[in-house]
């Protein structure tokens, strides 16, 4: 049987462009397994971000700093083994692009030809643009991220909404325009007030990707475990969770430890 998206149209930077031409807005979500990835392509979700996120909620890491490239490459490489339509976009991981713009193409690079993948993420403004430059003279599309970073949690100190204040609020739009400039093709917003996403958004002619920065934004992106409900510990204001899986996969094995230990399972019809 085919799959329902094999004769759908790849979904590629140029597209998003045009969405945001038509006030289409971009559905994107994380995904960094087979299985899911699979799941989100069949969906006809635009775009999957195989996040560093994944340092959190499959390794379990409290932050996203731990996970290496090797990692990444791994989810990267599982997720582009399902994806035939969606749009598949790869973080460059903490230390692998910082303050080496040499460094960060060496990793770009890397990411790209062993996962195959069809864009990388990395975070910040001015300060990586050397980096994104070089990046780009490689033929890699490069997404922007801006706001509140996780990368530089330990220089935040909080996960607070930024740019509350007129000094970093007028930092961000540099920046936006600084990535925009330098040729990215979307730029991730994340918590930062509506008002000023909104005039981001406005002011560049790429797409922006919002999560928690209001819905005038081009485009919104949750991460998938805490939107299917299966991370239950993460509740900030900007997450809806479309589904309870926690509670659902714990039914489904207390009912499965229930018949094991009762011997109804197997049954006569479930063994040869």
């Amino acid at each position: 049987m085919k799959r329902a998206t094999k004769d759908l149209p790849k979904i590629t930077t140029h597209v998003l462009q045009e969405m945001k031409l038509k006030g289409e807005k971009i559905a994107m979500l994380t995904g960094y397994d087979y299985s899911m990835a699979r799941l989100l392509d069949e969906s006809k979700i635009d775009v999957i971000l195989v996040g560093d996120s994944a340092s959190n909620v499959m390794a379990g890491h409290k932050t996203t700093l731990p996970i290496t490239i090797d990692q990444m490459i791994y989810h990267a490489s599982s997720v582009m083994r399902a994806v035939q339509r969606a749009l598949v976009i790869v973080d460059l991981p903490f230390g692998s692009y910082q303050g080496n713009s040499k460094e960060a193409l060496h990793t770009a690079i890397r990411i790209m030809k062993e996962s195959g993948c069809n864009a990388i993420k990395l975070e910040g403004g001015e300060e990586v643009k050397e980096s994104i430059d070089r990046i780009l003279s490689a033929g890699i599309p490069v997404m922007g991220h801006l706001g509140l970073t996780p990368q530089s949690i330990n220089k935040f100190g909080t996960y607070v909404v930024r740019a509350t204040e007129e000094q970093e609020a007028e930092k961000l739009r540099k920046d936006a325009r600084v990535l925009e400039e330098a040729g990215c093709f979307g730029i991730v917003l994340e918590k930062i007030p509506a008002g000023l996403a909104e005039e981001v958004t406005q002011s560049v002619k790429i797409p922006t990707i919002g999560i928690g920065a209001g819905n005038k934004v081009d485009g919104q992106v949750l991460v998938l475990h805490d939107m299917l409900g299966i991370n239950t510990d993460f509740s900030p204001r900007f997450l809806r969770r479309y589904h309870n899986l926690h509670d659902e996969i714990i039914k489904a094995f207390l009912a499965y430890i229930r018949d094991v230990k009762s011997g109804d399972f197997p049954n006569d019809r479930e063994q040869y």
